[in-house]
């Protein structure tokens, strides 16, 4: 690699993140460079949302399949994670982290410019790829890069502000620009990916150190069965969220009547446990397996895997459900719902230092029980919400303030107990099966939620129709019944994280600093 002048920086960054030695003297700016990326992945999760009827108008989509521009992304995302941390692995996590943003960048292009739906719902797809290529390769580049200690935890402190601020930006820039131009403003919102990935595609080589490409081969069958199991299993959870538009328009007013009783959803779920029985049992028998299972043997990185499984799908239900809510119920703008999330940004970048810094003097299980339970309590606090009666000041920013807090003070200690005493050559893989996690259970967590919203809303309208049909604020009075009881369930999900998590994660903030697994203690 090049020998570039070590750059010169803050005094604060400088004495936690530079690096130690000549392999990772650029290590600061590695850290920039691979946040950029990721970024730019998580804000494409929501940045589309916001504009989707514009999108619906401008390119004719049918309404039925609307809900696929974003459905596609986090099926293809959530599919590929295992296939991309593994192949980072196997051929170089700096050559698949520049395959993924590149690809990424085309995808976006092409979703910038689509003429069709046809156009349109592909390149979401294949954002799903590049995605999923660089996503884990990013995760692990940190973990590779970075000594165990203070170092890892403030780089990681760094990455996980923004994965969770990253739904939080993408809300605000699509409310920005689908007010900016309700003719190209959409299409802006997938443009604004091109030069940020292209500039990461181009300083990689020049930032990321070359990891080394490790032996073994590629598991064909493993990708196969695995991607595939995921992918259906993806899909029919994202299926079922879908709800009836005839009885809670307000919920989502271009969905369709799929729900849980939808044949082709509960056999693509069928389908999707099936494939993955067959991928354990392949994995459990090949020398050289996509995902070997003795990831799981640690009850360190087991407990882990499960919290950052049910954690982030209440942090992404908030997300939908609360920016549904204010612009349904409280009437606010594109760009104002985008706003009404800015609070979140800066609470998850303090909650995400402050939990780096407990790192090194407390135990992991008392900073994410501790981060569970203030988010428990905020979407509790959202569950509150009276219809008509909403403050802002008082009713929502306190609770969106806690919830971020809550999720920096989760991300770090979990992230960092998820790739705890994993090989080197197989960082990719742990950051791979820690991405799914919280893809999938994005996934499910936001069906179930979705699917309990439905069922409240649809009994508040029968109660409401039966009182007075002609009453225009009907359908808004069942929406935000149904919301609130999602906002209550969602609560016990976090919480029931937090048990998790306080009995038991038992790892020391000592051991999390020991850079390599003991003899014998590995996962390949």
């Amino acid at each position: 690699m090049t020998d570039l002048k070590t750059p010169d920086l803050p005094d604060e960054v400088d004495a936690d993140l530079a690096p130690t030695s000549p392999r990772t003297r650029h290590a600061a700016w590695a850290l920039v460079l691979i946040c950029m990326a990721q970024l730019m992945v998580v804000l494409d999760s929501t940045i589309a949302n916001i504009a989707l009827p514009f999108i619906r108008d401008d390119l004719k989509i049918d309404p039925s399949n609307l809900s696929w521009i974003v459905t596609g992304y986090a099926l293809a995302f959530g599919g590929l994670l295992l296939l991309g941390g593994r192949l980072g692995d196997l051929f170089g996590r700096r050559r698949i982290f520049m395959t993924g943003v590149l690809i990424f960048a085309i995808a976006s292009a092409l979703g910038g410019i689509a003429q069709n739906e046809a156009m349109l719902l592909g390149s979401r797809g294949l954002q799903g790829l590049g995605a999923a290529l660089a996503s884990p390769t990013a995760l692990a580049l940190i973990t590779t890069t970075f000594p165990a200690g203070p170092q890892r935890n403030r780089a990681f402190s760094v990455f996980a502000a923004m994965s969770g601020i990253g739904a939080a930006i993408g809300l605000i820039l699509g409310g920005w620009l689908t007010d900016l131009d309700p003719t190209w403003g959409w299409r802006l919102t997938f443009l604004i990916n091109v030069p940020i990935g292209l500039a990461a595609a181009y300083f990689a080589p020049k930032l990321l150190p070359d990891t080394d490409h490790h032996a073994g081969t590629l598991d064909l069958p493993g990708a196969v069965l695995g991607t595939g199991g995921l992918l259906a299993l993806v899909f029919g959870i994202t299926r079922t969220s879908n709800v009836d538009p005839d009885t809670i328009s307000a919920i989502n007013p271009q969905g369709t009547s799929y729900g849980w009783g939808d044949p082709l959803a509960v056999t693509a779920m069928i389908v999707g446990v099936v494939a993955l029985v067959a991928f354990i049992v392949v994995e459990s028998r090949i020398k050289n397996p996509l995902l070997p299972l003795a990831i799981f043997a640690s009850r360190t990185r087991a407990v882990a895997f499960v919290a950052m499984m049910i954690t982030p799908a209440a942090m992404f239900a908030m997300f939908f459900f609360l920016s549904l809510y204010v612009q349904n119920i409280m009437e606010y703008s594109p760009l104002k719902t985008g706003f009404a999330f800015l609070p979140f940004t800066f609470g998850m970048v303090f909650g995400a230092t402050l939990s780096s810094r407990l790192m090194s003097r407390v135990d992991p299980r008392f900073i994410a029980g501790t981060g569970t339970i203030l988010a428990g309590f905020a979407l509790f606090g959202f569950s509150t919400l009276e219809f008509g009666h909403e403050n802002y000041w008082t009713d929502i920013m306190p609770f969106v303030v806690l919830m971020s807090l809550g999720m920096g003070m989760t991300f770090v200690p979990m992230t960092l107990a998820a790739v705890h005493r994993v090989r080197t050559q197989d960082a990719g893989i742990g950051s791979g099966v820690l991405n799914t996690m919280q893809q999938v259970g994005g996934a499910l967590g936001l069906a179930t939620l979705s699917a309990v919203a439905a069922h409240f809303t649809t009994s508040k309208m029968g109660d409401l129709m039966a009182g007075d049909p002609t009453n225009p604020l009907n359908g808004a009075r069942a929406f935000a019944d149904g919301a609130t009881h999602a906002f209550l369930v969602g609560a016990f999900m976090i919480w029931g994280a937090s048990l998790i998590v306080w009995l038991l994660l038992n790892v020391k903030h000592t051991e999390i600093s020991e850079e390599e697994a003991p003899e014998g203690v590995h996962v390949g």
